[in-house]
């Protein structure tokens, strides 16, 4: 990892030569220069649970990563204790339409030209106007529904497309009034209104896109992106911190094991008290016992360099934060930044639905045959995601070095009828180490599981991608079955095979029903591995699943996987 401080945030914090003078003065202090200790490294115990890297409890807030936290939180509530009353509201549809000028006065004539019609033609096409109406018309909402008191008809519109609450039946309008409406954890699933209200404060990084970059003059924009760049740096730093005390104390582990061995003597014949001498494998030991002792010291060494890059990376968040509190809570909302998400997020929804879809963007009786329990609401969608995990042992996990650092991703809620989730942003283009994956998933699919592992399943195929770069063919999951596709002789998207192919993985395969071809099951099983109780499960279910278990055991036994 380099230690070179990022230009911008260098002269942020007052300049790349006043931060390398300090850190010349903090490594004399230190007493570094005469060499690292054994003992010199900070307390193994104190890297791990609910602390940081500094032996010190952390409050994460909402958007900060906890690299600590192993699990989705389990989710007890799927709905509220009481329904509520948004949608008896008699003056719901004038509010929702209130103050959106001519967009609004179009797109009501359209609706009701569209329920009216009886002509499966004259239907069709007001349809379609329909659509556009809807969409100009939410473009222009987007601002008003972002405030600390938004018009609630209007976020509810945006929220669900519930325009019109006759539109759906008594006993859907019962179940949308039993969603629950706020958001109180520090759960990444957001529905659209939120999100596009913590992208235009600021609080997330706008989705990588090829428009025009913010204002200069927009300061809270300009420090957010250096924020990102700067905890980068410092989450990979404590990541990497993290695997060095751990390789240390494994060695230390495996030297006090060889210590054992060594002094474990018995009695030399006809000596009761008298050890034998040591063995032709006891002296193989001591021999080893030097090496280790170079290898102890070398993992010191990095241990203590690590330690140094996270006190420089955890500096720089510091003072960009300080820097972030001159510029006063009170920030305007970032009206540029919001368009371009809007623009990107409907875009998106296009993906989910697809070109055959249903692009309807309203819900109504005659689309919607859902129950709660099968919609895409937040409490559900984290189900899903925490069930994809119970299969896929390292579906949100992602290498970097000799870390393995668990990331759960942004996922967005979009109100439409499609039947596959999407990733549209495999990491931060400043943060590529440890920000999260961006997914959006649909609100009304036929089936919500499905579509959350299609969107974890594209995430997992851009990022190993993005990791092979130019090799993706060659190298890595997408390399293997890349080969894999090209032997088949197999026309259209590879990356789609993959995603099918993915989601065959984890609903048949998991349960030990054979479905995948012999060698996409052997590249699934050695790079997207299951939770360990299910191969326990899975090796006595059928030779073709003993098999691959075997060679697990094997690769663990030859020091290679």
């Amino acid at each position: 990892m380099s230690d070179d401080i990022d230009p911008e945030i260098a002269a942020l914090i007052g300049g790349a030569e006043n931060f390398s003078s300090t850190r010349s003065t903090s490594k004399k202090g230190s007493g570094r220069n005469e060499g690292p200790s054994v003992s010199s490294g900070p307390s193994f115990e104190s890297l791990f649970g609910d602390m940081g890297v500094s032996g010190e409890m952390e409050a994460k807030g909402e958007f900060d990563l906890d690299l600590s936290k192993k699990r989705f939180e389990p989710v007890t509530r799927f709905e509220e204790d009481k329904p509520n009353d948004f949608f008896d509201d008699p003056q719901y549809y004038q509010k929702a339409m209130a103050g959106e000028g001519e967009v609004s006065q179009r797109f009501h004539e359209l609706l009701k030209r569209y329920l009216q019609a009886t002509d499966p033609k004259d239907k069709g096409m007001y349809r379609q106007q329909v659509i556009v109406a809807y969409w100009n018309m939410a473009s222009r909402m987007a601002p008003r529904v972002i405030g600390n008191k938004p018009v609630l008809p209007k976020q509810l519109m945006l929220r669900f497309g519930l325009a019109l609450p006759t539109m759906v039946s008594p006993d859907q309008k019962a179940m949308f009034a039993k969603v629950i409406h706020q958001k109180l954890g520090k759960e990444q699933v957001y529905y659209l209104d939120e999100w596009l209200r913590v992208i235009a404060m600021g609080k997330v990084n706008p989705s990588s896109t090829d428009e025009v970059s913010s204002a200069r003059g927009d300061e809270r924009s300009r420090f957010n992106t250096l924020l990102q760049k700067a905890m980068g740096k410092r989450d990979t730093a404590e990541a990497i911190l993290k695997a060095k005390a751990e390789e240390r104390k494994a060695l230390e582990n495996m030297f006090r094991e060889r210590l054992d061995i060594i002094s474990d003597h018995s009695s030399l014949p006809g000596f009761i008290h008298v050890p034998s001498p040591y063995t032709d494998g006891q002296k193989k030991t001591i021999g080893e016992l030097g090496e280790m002792l170079r290898r102890l010291l070398a993992a010191d060494k990095e241990l203590v360099s690590s330690v140094e890059s996270f006190e420089d990376s955890s500096k720089d968040v510091v003072s960009i934060r300080e820097k972030m509190g001159s510029l006063g809570e009170e920030t305007k909302a970032d009206l540029q930044a919001l368009s371009g998400e809007f623009d990107t997020v409907r875009q998106m929804l296009k993906m989910c639905v697809g070109r055959q879809g249903n692009h309807f963007p309203l819900v109504t009786k005659e689309y919607l045959h859902l129950n709660l329990r099968e919609m895409g609401t937040r409490e559900n969608v984290l189900e899903s995601l925490a069930w994809l995990e119970s299969i896929d042992q390292q579906v949100y996990c992602r290498p970097y070095k000799s870390a393995l650092n668990r990331i759960e991703p942004f996922v967005v809620l979009l109100p439409c009828y499609g039947d596959s989730g999407v990733c549209w942003e495999p990491f931060d283009r400043y943060n590529r180490h440890t920000s999260r994956s961006r997914l959006a998933v649909p609100m009304y699919p036929k089936n919500l599981k499905v579509a959350v592992a299609t969107a974890v399943a594209d995430m997992r195929w851009q990022a190993a991608k993005e990791k092979a770069s130019y090799y993706w063919m060659e190298e890595g999951l997408t390399g293997q079955y890349y080969q894999w596709f090209q032997k088949q002789k197999l026309k259209g998207d590879v990356k789609e095979y993959f995603i099918q192919d993915y989601i065959v993985w984890v609903t048949k395969e998991s349960e030990g029903i054979q479905k995948l071809d012999k060698e996409v099951r052997g590249i699934f099983w050695r790079l997207m591995p299951f939770q360990q109780d299910i191969k326990d499960k899975l090796r006595d279910r059928s030779f073709v699943y003993q098999e691959l278990y075997q060679r697990d055991v094997n690769r663990s036994l030859s020091d290679g996987y």
